[in-house]
């Protein structure tokens, strides 16, 4: 008999549930939605865990008082908590894509545009991100971010529900959310392929749920309408080395448009030219993946998207009640005994204060423990809620990660040697890169620097040319 093949949830899917489980904690949005409310957007982008890298007056000054005030109507309606919930992640730990530059907002005929960056990898410890200004050319952005640049593929300018409290409510229909979902257009003639590349892998090797086919052609329309283009081609990048050429076409201008493959083969410098589908507006948004999935309930996202997606079908799950919490229990000496909280210190309830004195005394002089005691010992080293507090420390939330320690060993606990301690040193540690490439100190990566990295790279390329 053939063996019986369950249905596996997506690897992008459970990355994405993990996400939005740790990602973008309770707290955080609480406190940057009551700052944002009383106008402090300043309070709520620190909150929020985003630097400012200019300052409103010094803008005021170079550009003028009329941008200075549509740059601070911009920021007063930005709710930076939503933000860092919609930024692009990279697999498999989920984390915010380092080393991007993208663009939130543009004005108009003016090069300037609010742009958000994100630290690159080596110092994306507490996963802060900066809103800084770009003023159409290198001479005001950090010469040590590796893109500058806003980047064509990650922007968020066409998308401001994603960031703009004001738009949030346009959400639903802009991710397809009441559309029924369909596979990606089938693959165009070889002929029609991207220069030198493949148009489509097999599609056994593509998952079509990720992509929002139905809705580029709508997005398409906006891209090009904003590159001052009523019609024409567009890219969409699937993958490293798999990009799509298509084209937008209306039977006239009373139709809803239309896409297809470009029908001549152009050369690879003007594809690369071409205006390029957003990420934001290729897949399909993951917030919707997972309801669909039954991956998460509506409760467990966002305020604002779950108010947005209410209209889809997807009412607020009520959440379950916090049940009593049970304390540890051990086999000690043929009897069940109890391990649980008392004065702020994870403690054997079950033996007296006397008898807990003699027994670490003899475990100093080398005697074996109580099971109470080796109990509490393994979870002060290695708990189960270990891979919870590595997944917010992953995501810069120290104080989440410090509340699950203090609730599984108490406030006045100390530490022992294992990995829970690892951890949490080496975000601490880590949070000092971060310091120095803010502060231009350390521009690359230390590692990159090494004489015995350097030595190894002439290794690789080989002797140098004489000249």
């Amino acid at each position: 008999m053939a063996p019986h093949l369950a249905n596996v949830t997506p690897a992008h899917l459970l990355m994405w549930q993990r996400v939005r489980e740790y990602a973008v904690p309770l707290s955080m949005i609480e406190t940057a939605t009551a700052r944002r409310a009383v106008g402090d957007w300043a309070g709520a982008c620190a909150a929020a865990r985003i630097d400012i890298d200019f300052d409103l007056h010094a803008v005021r000054d170079r550009h003028g008082t009329e941008f200075a005030t549509r740059l601070r109507a911009d920021l007063r309606r930005l709710a930076p908590d939503l933000l860092r919930w919609h930024m692009p992640r990279i697999a498999p730990d989920g984390r915010i894509r380092p080393g991007l530059t993208i663009s939130l907002s543009r004005y108009g005929t003016m090069p300037l545009q609010l742009v958000v960056r994100t630290p690159p990898a080596w110092a994306d410890a507490g996963q802060r991100m900066s809103l800084a200004l770009w003023e159409g050319h290198d001479g005001g952005a950090p010469r040590h971010h590796p893109h500058p640049r806003p980047s064509r593929r990650f922007r968020l300018d066409l998308h401001r529900h994603l960031w703009d409290s004001s738009r949030c409510g346009e959400l639903a229909w802009r991710c397809g959310a009441d559309a029924v979902p369909v596979p990606a257009p089938p693959d165009p003639p070889r002929s029609l392929a991207w220069p030198n590349g493949p148009v489509r892998p097999d599609s056994s090797n593509v998952d079509d749920h990720l992509w929002a086919s139905a809705r580029w052609a709508a997005e398409a329309e906006l891209l090009l309408k904003a590159e001052g283009r009523p019609r024409g081609a567009f890219t969409v990048r699937l993958g490293a080395r798999d990009r799509r050429v298509l084209e937008l076409v209306a039977p006239d201008d009373s139709h809803a448009p239309t896409f297809r493959p470009l029908r001549e083969v152009l050369p690879p410098q003007v594809v690369a030219a071409l205006p390029v589908l957003p990420e934001a507006a290729a897949r399909i948004l993951p917030d919707l993946a997972l309801l669909r999935a039954g991956l998460i309930t509506a409760d467990r996202l966002h305020p604002l998207v779950a108010e947005a997606l209410s209209a889809s079908g997807a009412e607020p799950a009520p959440a379950p009640e916090p049940q009593p919490g049970d304390p540890h229990r051990v086999e000690c000496r043929g009897d069940i005994h109890r391990i649980a909280l008392r004065d702020g210190v994870l403690t054997a309830i079950d033996h007296d204060a006397a008898q807990l004195r003699r027994e670490e005394l003899l475990v100093a002089l080398g005697g074996p423990a109580l099971p109470c005691l080796r109990a509490i010992d393994a979870v002060h080293r290695d708990p189960q809620a270990l891979p919870a507090v590595r997944e917010r420390l992953g995501h810069g939330d120290v104080s989440g990660a410090l509340a699950v320690v203090e609730g599984l060993l108490g406030p006045g606990a100390v530490l022992r040697d294992g990995p829970l301690r690892e951890a949490l040193e080496s975000a601490a540690a880590r949070r000092l890169d971060h310091g120095f490439f803010r502060s231009g100190l350390r521009p690359v990566h230390p590692a990159a620097t090494r004489p015995e990295r350097r030595g190894r790279a002439r290794l690789r390329t080989g002797p140098a040319r004489a000249s």
